[in-house]
Formats: structure tokens, C-alpha cells, sequence
């Protein structure tokens, strides 16, 4: 029954992000082992809808790592477990709370032991800059006890690379490219722990820095994406942006005005908002304000979307129905449908 639940739900999540994101691609799902041992290593951007994008779709079943502060109460611990999310203590969380990750380990280590997949964020915090941060060494020490416990054990690390068109608007965009398998046993040697800390977080990263847009720079960052922007890149392909970025020096990079949008689109925008007024107008005035982070902001309007938006069509099916007739409020929902999924496609 949990089963069926959990791919009940998985495919609502599915579709839900499909009708979100004007474009999702996926690309890489054959690099992904469905037989062995595996961490998936993406980098970390947009909160909760890096772990969706990946959850949907990557061939495997994952386990998630998860900051602990988030299972503040029994509800949200047992609706966290049934998707199968472990909690991981950070120093922020205490440094008391520190031990209990040993007994987080231990169950990771179980987990690869029965050739589960677990998926952690290595830069273990989030930024929407577009850029690989600098790795934590907390998902070696995962990989390393796991391997103390069975040594011949074959753990696959898979980076993945999210881009996102744009993380802080609506609608946006976003591509997830899953990379190369790499073999830990490779790079692992129980005799030289920090060096093989060093070799594995050297080889994730460089791997990351293929698969999504990366802005070495920091100093001159803001500069090199307003040129970026001026230049209309895709940044659903980092492979080209990257190029791009290669292809000039930073102390070059001037900013640029951004091109407008059309009044085509800007029609369509003001056409969403008027018909679906009530959404737009209960979003701007309650949950939008309670957004903690600007990385947290696809991810509350993802979720209010998804509990709303039913809601939403049924309240306006309902209306439609006792003044006119029950036909004619299939016809209306239908067609705000089909609006909101083209806008959402062109825009």
C-alpha cells in the first residue's frame, strides 16, 4: 500500500512540475547505474525543487538527506519518512546535535550495502549564483563508512548539474543533466583518508563545473551575468554558456542592457493575472511576504500552486455551474486550463 502510494504521489509531483516549468529536460539518464550502490551528488540552488526535479525522474528510487530542522514536529517526521528523507545534523543545528550523525551514517551505509540510491547535496547549503561552490567533505565521510563496514563494496557517485532559467521568476525553465558514473573504489585509499577526500570532492566538482553554469569570478559575478543576460544564452545548455564564458575575459565583462520583454508577452502576462486573480491575489498577499529566501521562492510558489490551483478550478466550476450549467463549467475551466499551459509554454 506504501508503494502505491508513493507512485501515486510521485506521478501528481510529476505532473504538477510538467504544467510549472515551460521546460524540463532531462538529459544523461542512461550514465545512472539501476543496479549498484549510488549517491547522487547534484548541486544545490532552488530548495526543495532540486530534490523533485531529481525525484521524478533519475531511474532509481532515492533516499534524501535532509537539513534536521525541517522535522520539527511528528506530522512532518512521518510524512518526511514516507518519502523516504533522512534527517543530517549540521553545526548551525549544534554542535551537541553533531553525534547523532554517526547513527545517520550507519543507516547510509546499510542503505548502499542493499544497493539503494541516496541522493545529498555536496555544496550543503544553497545559492542561486550561478556557480559550483566549494564541496563539503560531509558526503565522503558517508562514502568511507560505508566502505569500512564492506570494503569491496562498488559505490557509483552521479553529479547532477540543475539549471534554471531563471530560479525566481514564474514561469521559468530548467534542465537536469546527470553526468558520468564515478566509481569511489577509484579514488579511495583507506590509507591516505584526506587525500582520498581530496581526489573524490576534485573529481565531483570538476564533473558539476561541466554540467551547469559556472562563474568562476566571484569579484566581477554580477557584471559577467548581466552580459550573459544582454547576450540571450540558454542556460538550459551549460555546456555552450560555459563556452561562452571561456570565450571572454571577466575583466572585460561590462554590463549590458537586458532586452525587454515583447508586448506580445507582456499582454499574455496580464492576461494570466486577470484570470486567475483570485491565486495571483491570495499569493502576493499571504505566502509570497513569508518567503524566508529568495532559493526558497520557486519552491513556496511550486507548493501553493499545487494545493491551490485545484482548488481553484473546482471553486470556479462550481460558480460556473449554478448560473449557467455544469457543461458550460467544464468548457470554462477547460479552456483556463489549456491558457495557463500555454502560458506557462511560450512565456
Amino acid at each position: 500500500m506504501k508503494e502505491i502510494g508513493y507512485n501515486l504521489v510521485k506521478v501528481w509531483i510529476k505532473c504538477a512540475l510538467y504544467l510549472y516549468f515551460g521546460k524540463i529536460k532531462i538529459s544523461g539518464l542512461a550514465d545512472v547505474p539501476k543496479d549498484k550502490p549510488l549517491l547522487f551528488l547534484p548541486n544545490h540552488q532552488s530548495a526543495l525543487l532540486d530534490v523533485l526535479l531529481i525525484a521524478v525522474k533519475c531511474n532509481r528510487k532515492p533516499y534524501f538527506l535532509t537539513r534536521s530542522d525541517v522535522f520539527k514536529s511528528n506530522f512532518l517526521k512521518t510524512v518526511f519518512n514516507f518519502f523516504q528523507m533522512i534527517p543530517v545534523y549540521r553545526i548551525r543545528d549544534g554542535r551537541e546535535s553533531l553525534k547523532n550523525n554517526q547513527a545517520i551514517f550507519d543507516d547510509c551505509a546499510r542503505l548502499l550495502q542493499d544497493n539503494n540510491a541516496i541522493l545529498m547535496f555536496p555544496e550543503a547549503n544553497h545559492n542561486l549564483q550561478r556557480r559550483v561552490r566549494p564541496l563539503s567533505k560531509g558526503f565522503t565521510r558517508i562514502l568511507f563508512n560505508a566502505l569500512e563496514k564492506q570494503p569491496q563494496l562498488d559505490i557509483q557517485m552521479v553529479p547532477v548539474g540543475l539549471n534554471y532559467r531563471d530560479a525566481k521568476i514564474f514561469p521559468d525553465r530548467v534542465a537536469v543533466y546527470y553526468g558520468k558514473a564515478i566509481a569511489v573504489q577509484k579514488l579511495y585509499d583507506p590509507e591516505d583518508l584526506s587525500g582520498s577526500v581530496e581526489l573524490i570532492k576534485t573529481e565531483v566538482s570538476n564533473s558539476l563545473k561541466t554540467l551547469t553554469t559556472h562563474i568562476d569570478d566571484d569579484s566581477k559575478y554580477q557584471a559577467i551575468v548581466e552580459r550573459l543576460d544582454a547576450m540571450g544564452v540558454d542556460y538550459l545548455n551549460p555546456e555552450e554558456v560555459n563556452t561562452v564564458l571561456a570565450s571572454f575575459e571577466s575583466s572585460n565583462s561590462k554590463p549590458i542592457s537586458k532586452p525587454k520583454p515583447t508586448s506580445s508577452l507582456k499582454l499574455l502576462k496580464v492576461l494570466f493575472v486577470l484570470l486567475n486573480f483570485p491565486v495571483w491575489f491570495l499569493w502576493i498577499l499571504t505566502l509570497k511576504p513569508r518567503v524566508p529566501e529568495m532559493e526558497f521562492m520557486g519552491t513556496f510558489r511550486f507548493a501553493f500552486a499545487l494545493l491551490v490551483y485545484p482548488v481553484y478550478y473546482l471553486l470556479l466550476f462550481g460558480v460556473v455551474t449554478v448560473i449557467w450549467s455544469g457543461v458550460i463549467g467544464l468548457v470554462v475551466v477547460a479552456i483556463l486550463f489549456l491558457f495557463n499551459v500555454v502560458h506557462v509554454r511560450v512565456s
